[in-house]
């Protein structure tokens, strides 16, 4: 291995490890939101009338409804109960009678985590004239959705940035690569070769070089997420296999087609060139 190849490897595994840092905060940030969508909910209120069998069968039809992720029944004891540890008093003592109602808990998919569709389940379920009344935060799951809206588009645009920034360092890497051959390209033509036959071994050249620095940085990306996880055991949530596997092929892709790319233009550039002009570049 020769040290141009080593040090073009090293260049390139650099900037392809930031590319692939970007498009790792880009697919947990989508899982990250989902996430957070998915740990809202909201409470549904249910009347003293209604009797506990009923109020299960209710919370089994919710748990079948699209909208529905998971449910929790809250009777009115364990309300009691938890509040009462919550404020270190219980206020059956000096009211006589447990306050509380007993609730269902709703947790919605991602898909649902949004006021509009909140008012619509809203409106199913108190179509049920044993519920009460349905409780969620408006201001809170509106913030959320904003926060996630303006996060995804300032880590996609950092993305369009970076993807440019990588292509330029890349491109310039492999050039003066190819610039300190430019003189045995033009030997080549002069000798008959055909500029694919040229072409051939800075292309193959360059394909390996894109494959090292890419497994290089997957590696170095692995490791950093396995850290991750090892540290935080509950980013498994969001730093899964599925956007490692993802990540992995972008990175591996991107150097791959990158190299590739930038020394067919710069080996192009030099065919065309005289052989006068090769010695005022």
């Amino acid at each position: 291995m020769d040290i141009q190849f080593l040090t073009a490897c090293i260049s390139t595994t650099m900037v392809l490890l930031l590319l692939g840092m970007v498009v790792f905060f880009v697919l947990t940030a989508h899982n990250l939101s989902v996430y957070v969508k998915e740990n809202i909910n909201f409470s549904v209120l249910i009347s003293d009338d209604m009797r506990e069998s009923d109020i299960l069968k209710l919370q089994k039809r919710l748990d079948k409804e699209p909208f529905v992720k998971a449910t929790t029944y809250i009777s009115k004891k364990q309300a009691l109960k938890e509040q009462t540890e919550a404020m270190g008093t219980d206020p059956q003592e000096f009211l006589g009678y447990n306050p509380f109602k007993a609730s269902i808990e709703v947790k919605l998919n991602s898909e649902y985590a949004n006021t509009d569709s909140i008012a619509k389940i809203e409106k199913q379920i108190k179509r049920n004239t044993n519920i009460q009344e349905v409780l969620y935060q408006k201001e809170l799951i509106d913030a959320v959705n904003d926060n996630i809206r303006n996060i995804s588009l300032m880590l996609l645009g950092l993305a369009v940035i970076l993807a440019l920034i990588s292509f330029a360092l890349i491109n310039n890497t492999i050039r003066l690569t190819i610039y300190s051959k430019r003189f045995l390209i033009h030997t080549m033509k002069l000798v008959g070769a055909s500029w694919s036959f040229i072409r051939r071994p800075f292309l193959r050249r360059n394909f390996w070089i894109g494959v090292c620095s890419g497994c290089a940085a997957n590696m170095l990306l692995w490791a950093g997420a396995s850290w991750l996880v090892a540290r935080e055991p509950e980013l498994v949530a969001v730093v899964t296999t599925r956007v490692m596997v993802m990540v992995t092929l972008s990175v591996l892709l991107f150097g791959v087609l990158i190299t590739c790319l930038c020394a067919l233009l710069s080996i192009n550039k030099y065919l065309k060139m005289r052989a006068s002009a090769l010695y005022y570049i």
